[in-house]
C-alpha cells in the first residue's frame, strides 16, 4: 500500500548561508513515479532516495530551483576548455546505481576535502546510509561514472524524467580537480539531454552567494523557479 508523511524540520543555522536561518520540509514516500516526481521537481522539491524535500525558510529565499535551456545552451570559454581536457579522455558508463568500494572511498574522500577546504560537516558514509540515499529509489535512477585509466574518478546520480533530466548528486576525486569534472559532468548531462529531445537539464537549488552552488548560473541560458510558482529566465 502507499504510504507517506510530511515532516516539517525545526529551524536551525543555514549551512549554505551563515547569517540565515533555515527550514527544511520532508516527505517520505513508499512509493513514487517518474510523471508524479517531475510534477513535484517543477514545483520546487527535490530528492534523495525515497525522501524528497524542500526549502521552508522563515526569512530568506535564496535558495532558487534552477534549470538549464538546453537547446539554447552556449558554453563559455571554460568549459570548451573542460571539454577538451576531458573528452576522449574520461570514459562514462551509464548504468544502476549500486553500493561498492570504490564508490564508497570516492564519496568520503570528496566529502572530507570539502570539509578541509569549504568548512563542510565532516560526515562518515556506510553502505547503508549510501544505498538509502542513491540506490534505493522509487522509480528507474541512473549512475553516470567517469572512469580515468581504468580508474574510478566521478559518480553521480540522475534522473530521467519526461520533463528533463535531473542532477541528483556529484561527487568526484578532488586528485583530479584541475579536469573540472564537476564542469564536465554537466556538460554530459547537457549533450544527453539535448539528444534525448529533453528540454532542460534540473541542477538543483541555486544560492548565488554560496560557493558550492554559485557555479550553476554559469550554465546559461538557465531558468529560475520563481516565488509565484513559474519559472522566469535569469
Amino acid at each position: 500500500m502507499r504510504t507517506s508523511f510530511r515532516i516539517l524540520a525545526p529551524i536551525e543555522s543555514c549551512s549554505y548561508l551563515p547569517d540565515q536561518m533555515a527550514r527544511m520540509e520532508y516527505e517520505h514516500v513508499s512509493e513514487l513515479t517518474a510523471d508524479e516526481y517531475a510534477a513535484r521537481l517543477m514545483a520546487g522539491w527535490r530528492r534523495f532516495g525515497h525522501t524528497l524535500f524542500r526549502p521552508r525558510c522563515p526569512r530568506c529565499q535564496a535558495c532558487r530551483s534552477l534549470r538549464v535551456e538546453v537547446d539554447r545552451f552556449s558554453p563559455n570559454r571554460g568549459q570548451r576548455r573542460v571539454r577538451k581536457a576531458n573528452e576522449g579522455a574520461v570514459q562514462l558508463q551509464v548504468g544502476p546505481p549500486r553500493v561498492s568500494r570504490a564508490r564508497l572511498d570516492l564519496y568520503q574522500r570528496f566529502h572530507d576535502h570539502r570539509a578541509r577546504t569549504r568548512g563542510w560537516d565532516e560526515r562518515e558514509e556506510s553502505p547503508s546510509s549510501y544505498h538509502s540515499a542513491f540506490v534505493s529509489n522509487p522509480f528507474p535512477t541512473e549512475e553516470w561514472s567517469y572512469i580515468l585509466d581504468g580508474m574510478l574518478v566521478g559518480v553521480g546520480m540522475v534522473d530521467s524524467l519526461p520533463v528533463g533530466l535531473s542532477a541528483i548528486y556529484f561527487v568526484h576525486d578532488p586528485d583530479h580537480h584541475r579536469r573540472g569534472l564537476g564542469t564536465w559532468n554537466v556538460l554530459c548531462l547537457i549533450d544527453e539531454a539535448r539528444r534525448r529531445g529533453l528540454p532542460h537539464l534540473y541542477l538543483g537549488y541555486w544560492v548565488a552567494d554560496c560557493l558550492s552552488l554559485a557555479y550553476k548560473s554559469s550554465f546559461r541560458p538557465f531558468e529560475i523557479l520563481g516565488p509565484d510558482g513559474a519559472w522566469h529566465p535569469l
